[in-house]
């Protein structure tokens, strides 16, 4: 009969691979009906493939693991590298460029082609690249591979097309910018050092030309010496061998003296005149101890030396402090005077730069800020104030404040939510920063016209959310809330209760939001869940506290050996969590010390709290403590507000929390939920004989696993903040899926089959454990966090299926689900491959059952509150609950709620399993509804009302419900709805109420789905995948057609895979790295207007001119102006470099070399063009002040006229 209903749902889709599909009919005692076919339902689908393109938008946060800094005193902007090979490039709000070495290599050192456009960036494999600023998205135009030597440190004075190369070798090369090739210019370090010198200098350490003369350049050696080299004469002019190591230098911009950093502390001061000895050393932080000596200090990374007109010069250096305090915190020094004022930083500063005035440095510097780039952080000090202050940051650079462990992606919200948003979380802004403005206010950027209103949520391990406005392109931090004020401080604990606590308890694993009617719902990993109303007042409110016991009991597993034993038996029973087990809120209940038993993991707070305006907690939902072991993760979660529901789930059941009445409507497993309707037909209980032991193994809780869970997977963010190592490993776990022993609705799990009669023992890394452990260690230590998560999997390719299967799982969904066979005498991950294909796609009652009954529990993965059917022979949409599992399922649970408002608060909402049972491969992850002609069904809502407001007669008292409902819009279809259900393998799109599958697509048969959503572009409707191999695809709806297959990211490690997220409007984010946000497009209509959407790095400004240096000063001061750079180092004089030592390697080749050069060319007729206008406007200038002069000479000559005509006749004694 099962093989005849899947002919005719074979006959019923479209697709080829339809008749793949295992049988959807609903109940097993219903018939089926008569189902339409695609053609009686006539959708006009309107995307194509060309709808369809993949392009990265915008990257958001502090970048990752910066090692470099640039700044362009004169376009303001700034450039940040990294060590995997980004730059990013900052000007004001809204001009934020990301750009990637190909090579990945990190990014040594950073130089701005000042006023120029252009960037210089040398990174770790050698390489010199020149990337072009003046397009939107900037692109390499050169770059130069040294194949011999390393490259240590570069300089690029200003207005030079020269830019000189210093070694690891010692050695300094000389590079043409503008052809990007090697002079034969070089500065041999045997030549720069002395003949008598018996040692090789070390690498280039500083580079810099004089201020008062650009012919003399100074090198500085790692070992302590310094020379500086006459350049025209190719000889040194004077050479210093210092004691100690040197790190750093800077001139006095008059070029008579310059400092030294060095590696003991100290700052040494050398004048030109006597370069035998310095004239000053100084210890910063070295104080003379009791004996006399001075302690010993660290080593002073990198000192500027700054002066200023109006008062003494700034020394400004990172490090130098004593060895003596241990743990004292990375500090930035500004001596200015006999004033010295240390700044204590939260992070290790990577580097630092003194912003002045003018780019010559051969004038008065005049700093009036600095930058400093910490690991985790970018801070501005104001100068201009004498006690230092720091501007604010406008970046959105505190994503990583704490670590991230979950994202949600809103687009086109309401209008007026983001200003209210932004108004509550400005009165609880930090201050005390400067009244200066942000210095960094380079570029352009302007609004576009296709913009409209987003919001990003973040949740953090400390229990904070995030809001941001993310509207064209942009992010903004909007409000902050902390879920931790809802409880109690966990009190301070030692020994071994402090191993049973978590570090991280308040840690956000998933949220809910409603943007219309404005309700949070928050999941924490100490299994809770707070519910959140908006207010725009303030109120006293105490949090209603519920307590659900959502924990199966040690029969609801079958344990294999006895069911070998005993193959029949039954017994009835259920094994649902009962309703007696529900405790509500007992503040004063306490429990026997050392008694974890029905206990939360965490105390609401019990008295009355007054909560500030915005999001205020209304009820609290905890999961309990049963057996002494802790409740399991949080799966799923689903909320509706025009219900007034909450539904959420875990690997043992689900739960339905009426959130107005405050009680608790459902309680069940996941296998009470199917009653009679079970696909895989298991037991109901297994015998209660040999309980202890089959306690012991076959239902352990998550503290007991962690353990043996640890060895196969890490979730520390501390320690585990690198990607992955084990590349191998990281490729063959993207072909694998969590749930890749389950196909078409039947598992074939490859654990192997327990030899008859031969008890279990389990085993562990402490060898037999035969007897049940008490409390042990919890899983998750830590949060699990999405910014540093790693899987440890083997290599072996017969260990990747199992292992991958399971660990992914456990990370996806942070919870641990069970096998007998983990623990079995045989060494793990052992099954052989004669075992493997007797279970692969065996659909025997051995493989799909006993495996299931052995394998996993099965927890519920998504959840979806809407208008729908739960049998087929209703005939209007009632409220329905959606519940997918972990095994393919897909269940409908009708609901009967109460329509007027105060029966809704006083008469208890009904519902109960249905029976409908709908099945696909792999776990389900989406629930859809369209209605017959092809439109997204929205969710029904409330409408938001601010029940703390002032008391008004005008205002709402009532609640008042949108509904959605599918039969509104099919007069001409008849009614029913399309829902459309995605699971990790499969895609099928079912008739209500008939249920009859319209159509099915197999979505990918190597890997598996990690996130797929329902979303609308461009008017209409597609679903939306991201795969574990990487590759990112849309599916028409309804006929499930492809129109986008995009192999665009590997999955190498799952804090992509728990922050990936789609929205409407053709978008999607995830977290790129622990600290950053990386918002991606798939529509071709955003691609095309990202162009517009995107600042500008470059804006055409006049370079500054220099100051004139006076008749006296030019002629004392050196002969620089005369210096020709070209006549030196050009191909002329100085001959052809060797090919040997570097390679020219040209820009990006194919179309978008040519694009790059188009831009170029556009942008060399753009700057010819204003280079016209304002030599055109300069002339109009000097004709207007040439006839000015004309005039004033003709008024000085008529007057002269006048006086000598007066005088002309007087005599000298008259005057």
């Amino acid at each position: 009969m099962k093989k005849f209903r899947k002919v005719l749902d074979g006959l019923t889709t479209s697709s080829p691979g339809g008749t793949m599909g295992s049988p959807s009919s609903g109940s097993a005692a219903g018939t089926p009906t008569a189902a339409p076919t695609p053609k009686e339902i006539d959708i006009q689908e309107t995307l194509v493939s060309e709808n369809f393109q993949m392009c990265k938008t915008v990257r958001h946060g502090f970048p990752y693991q910066p090692t470099a800094l640039a700044f362009d005193p004169v376009q303001k902007i700034l450039a940040i590298g990294s060590r995997t090979g980004g730059v990013r490039i900052l000007g004001r709000p809204g001009v934020d460029c990301y750009c990637q070495h190909e090579s990945g290599s990190a990014v040594l050192q950073l130089q701005f082609l000042i006023n120029e456009g252009a960037l210089v960036t040398a990174c770790a494999d050698d390489t010199l690249h020149l990337w072009n600023l003046r397009q939107r998205r900037p692109a390499v135009l050169h770059s130069l591979k040294f194949n011999r030597e390393r490259i240590t440190f570069c300089h690029l004075p200003f207005q030079s097309k020269w830019l000189y190369v210093g070694t690891e070798r010692g050695n300094t090369h000389i590079v043409n910018i503008e052809s990007f090739i090697l002079s034969g210019y070089v500065i041999m370090w045997n030549k720069a050092i002395e003949l008598s010198t018996k040692t090789h200098p070390g690498p280039v350490v500083h580079l810099s030309d004089c201020p008062k003369d650009e012919g003399k350049l100074l090198i500085g050696f790692e070992s302590g010496m310094i020379v500086q080299w006459d350049l025209r004469g190719k000889k040194a002019d004077f050479r210093i061998c210092y004691d100690e190591a040197i790190h750093s230098a800077g001139w006095h911009h008059e070029g008579k003296q310059f400092m030294c950093s060095h590696s003991d502390g100290s700052l040494s001061m050398w004048n030109l005149r006597n370069t035998l000895k310095p004239f000053q050393v100084t210890f910063p932080h070295g104080k003379i101890q009791k004996d006399g000596r001075k302690e010993s200090c660290k080593p002073i990374l990198k000192v500027e030396y700054k002066t200023s007109r109006s008062s003494e010069p700034f020394v400004i250096f990172s490090g130098g402090l004593s060895y003596d305090k241990a743990g004292r915190r990375p500090t930035l020094t500004i001596m200015h005077g006999k004033a010295i004022t240390v700044l204590e930083m939260d992070y290790p500063i990577v580097e630092f730069m003194a912003l002045c005035e003018t780019p010559y440095n051969n004038e008065v510097q005049e700093p009036y800020a600095v930058v400093v780039l910490l690991e985790k952080d970018l801070i501005v000090v104001d100068l201009t104030q004498s006690n230092y202050p720091v501007c604010e940051n406008p970046y959105p650079m505190d994503i990583h404040e704490s670590p991230v462990t979950c994202t949600a992606y809103f687009a086109d919200c309401p209008p007026n939510l983001i200003p209210i948003l932004y108004s509550i979380g400005a009165k609880h802004k930090k201050t005390g920063f400067s009244q200066k403005e942000w210095p960094i206010a380079g570029g352009l950027w302007t609004l576009g016209c296709n913009t409209y209103p987003e919001i990003i949520l973040t949740g953090h391990a400390d229990g904070s959310i995030k809001f941001w406005d993310a509207s064209a392109i942009t992010l903004q931090m909007l409000y902050k809330l902390k879920t931790s004020k809802a409880f109690e401080k966990p009190k301070p604990v030692e020994g071994r209760a402090a191993d049973l606590m978590e570090e991280d308890p308040f840690a956000v694993q998933m949220v809910s939001w409603c943007p219309q009617s404005r309700i949070l719902c928050v999941v924490g990993i100490s299994a809770h869940i707070i519910l959140y109303r908006f207010s725009k007042y303030d109120s006293n409110t105490q949090i209603t506290s519920l307590e659900v016991r959502l924990q199966c009991e040690s029969e609801d597993v079958i344990s294999p050996s006895d069911n070998e034993n005993n193959p029949c038996f039954s017994e009835s029973g259920s094994n649902s969590p009962q309703t007696h087990h529900h405790h509500p809120a007992s503040p004063g209940s306490k429990t026997p010390e050392g008694n974890k038993d029905t206990i939360p993991c965490l105390k609401v707070k019990e008295r009355m709290v007054r909560v500030p305006p915005g999001y205020q907690a209304e009820l609290v939902i905890q999961l309990l403590w049963v057996d002494g072991e802790p409740p399991q993760q949080i799966t799923s979660l689903d909320i509706n507000s025009a219900y007034g529901l909450l539904a959420f789930g875990n690997c043992n059941g689900l739960a339905v929390v009426d959130c107005l009445q405050k009680t608790i409507l459902l309680c069940m497993s996941t296998l009470d939920l199917y009653g009679g309707a079970d696909p895989y037909q298991r037991l109901t209980r297994s015998p209660r004989r040999n309980r202890q032991s089959t306690s012991d193994f076959s239902m352990r809780g998550l503290s007991n696993l962690y353990s043996d869970s640890k060895k196969r997977f890490r979730t520390s963010y501390q320690s585990l903040t690198e990607l992955s190592d084990n590349q191998q490993s990281i490729d063959m776990e993207r072909s694998k899926s969590p749930t890749s022993d389950h196909v078409n609705g039947h598992c074939t799990s490859p654990t192997s089959q327990p030899s008859a009669g031969k008890p279990r023992v389990p085993m562990g890394p402490e060898g037999p454990r035969l007897t049940r452990r008490g409390p042990g260690r919890p899983p998750f230590r830590k949060a699990q966090s999405a910014a540093c998560m790693e899987i440890s999997l083997p290599v072996s390719h017969t260990e990747v299926g199992y292992a991958s299967r399971r660990a992914m799982l456990q990370q996806f969904h942070g919870v641990t689900m069970y096998s007998h066979d983990e623990h079995h005498s045989t060494p793990p991950y052992s099954w052989t491959d004669k075992e493997s294909r007797e279970n692969s796609f065996s659909r025997s009652r051995s493989s799909s059952v006993s495996s299931i009954d052995r394998d996993t529990k099965e927890a519920i993965t998504t959840l979806q509150f809407g208008e729908s059917y739960g049998r087929k022979n209703d005939a209007l949409p009632n409220p329905c609950l959606w519940v997918g599992t972990s095994l393919g399922v897909a269940l409908v649970i009708p609901m009967s709620i109460p329509a007027d408002h105060e029966e809704r608060m006083e008469v208890p909402v009904t519902m109960g399993p249905s029976g409908t049972v709908l099945m696909l491969k792999g776990s389900v992850l989406r629930f859809g509804f369209l209605d017959c002609m092809g439109s997204l069904i929205q969710s029904p809502y409330e409408v938001w009302r601010d029940l703390n407001g002032p008391e008004d007669p005008d205002r709402v008292r009532k609640r008042k419900l949108v509904h959605f409902s599918p039969s509104s819009s099919q007069d001409s279809c008849g009614e029913g709805h399309l829902a459309v259900v995605c699971s990790e393998r499969q895609a099928k799109v079912i008739l209500m109420p008939s249920q009859s599958v319209l159509f099915v697509h197999n979505i990918t048969e190597s890997s598996f789905v990690l996130r797929a959503d329902v979303v609308s572009v461009s008017n209409s409707v597609c679903l939306a995948c991201f795969c574990a191999n990487g590759h990112i695809m849309t599916l028409s709806l309804p006929s499930l057609r492809p129109l986008m297959d995009v192999n665009y990211l590997p999955l190498t490690d799952m804090r992509i895979a728990r922050t990936f997220c789609f929205t409407n409007g053709g978008q999607a984010l995830y977290l790129s790295s622990p600290t950053e946000i990386q918002r991606i497009t798939y529509s071709q209509e955003m691609c095309d207007n990202l162009q517009e959407m995107l600042g500008e790095l470059f804006t055409p400004i006049e370079t500054p001119e220099a100051q004139n240096r006076g008749f006296l000063k030019g002629f004392f001061g050196g002969n620089s102006h005369n210096f020709d750079r070209e006549e030196l180092f050009g191909e002329a004089s100085a001959g052809k470099a060797s090919r040997s030592l570097a390679q020219h390697i040209p820009g990006q080749a194919g179309m978008e070399g040519m694009k790059v050069a188009a831009s170029g060319v556009v942008g060399d007729l753009a700057r010819a063009r204003i280079a016209l206008d304002e030599r055109g406007q300069r002339l109009g200038e000097l004709e207007d002040r040439t006839a000015l002069m004309m005039n004033s000479a003709d008024v000085f000559s008529k007057h002269a006229h006048e006086l000598m005509l007066k005088c002309k006749d007087k005599k000298w004694y008259q005057f």
